[in-house]
């Protein structure tokens, strides 16, 4: 483990001290629980769910399969996944809580509640043993982690040989021009809606800002490689809006 005692880290634009972030992250989501599904489809029009189903077509769930979803918060991957393959079991793991309680809702109405565990928890030191899950996933979660190599690095050792890490991010739109098209929509309109939605533009301003500090998709691809995964690849989604990362403990 790093020693963050004096080493700093991206909060947003700002700099902050290591130590300090995961409790500020972990504030932002306490503010947004309520409205942060409903977020999701105010900001992305909608088409957050496709790049959700696009994961799930390159995951390819299967039956009996036990699922880590990591950041998982109310559940929304962990529901495609479960309805995908048909039967199996999904723990869905977040670092606050009043995101579980939201989708533990969302469980019982829809009477999944059975197939679904709820764990606070941290990404970079996962409550599980090495080799317990066949699938771990992390969706717009992991530019919230401290650092997300450790991150990476756990998700590897709780994997079974043979296990698939599939993480869906926001990434880099490779034309300029385009990319400076999505930073005058995000940056403008974004943290309005965050103030009219859920009553909390400071928020949604750092996640916008989250979204610029993360490393590009060649960057993060070395990042899986080096926790170990093989066969690593990724698939941008419109135009590198967002980006799934794949890759396999072998």
């Amino acid at each position: 483990m790093t020693d963050n005692q004096n080493s700093t880290t991206h909060f947003g634009f700002e700099t902050v001290a290591e130590s300090e972030k995961a409790g500020r992250v972990q504030g932002v989501f306490n503010s947004v629980a309520s409205k942060y599904d409903i977020m999701n489809d105010a900001m992305s029009l909608g088409i957050h769910r496709i790049w959700k189903d696009a994961m799930m077509d390159w995951l390819a769930p299967r039956s009996g399969q036990k699922l880590l979803d990591v950041a998982g918060g109310t559940g929304d991957i962990s529901f495609r996944f479960l309805k995908r393959a048909g039967a199996g079991h999904a723990t869905v793991l977040d670092l606050t809580e009043p995101m579980l309680v939201e989708g533990r809702k969302r469980a019982e109405a829809a009477q999944m509640a059975g197939q679904l565990d709820w764990v606070v928890g941290d990404a970079m030191a996962l409550p599980f043993e090495d080799n317990t899950f066949d699938v771990y996933t992390i969706s717009f979660g992991i530019r919230n982690v401290t650092r997300p190599q450790e991150a990476l690095n756990e998700a590897y050792r709780v994997l079974k040989p043979g296990g698939r890490l599939m993480v869906l991010e926001f990434s880099h739109i490779p034309v300029d021009m385009m990319q400076k098209a999505y930073d005058l929509y995000s940056f403008n309109v974004i943290p309005v809606m965050g103030q009219m939605i859920a009553n909390d533009r400071d928020s949604y301003q750092y996640l916008v800002e989250s979204i610029r500090k993360f490393p590009d998709q060649e960057t993060f691809l070395n990042m899986v490689q080096h926790a170990g995964f093989e066969n690593a690849k990724y698939r941008n989604l419109t135009m590198g809006i967002a980006c799934l990362h794949s890759g396999w403990k072998i």
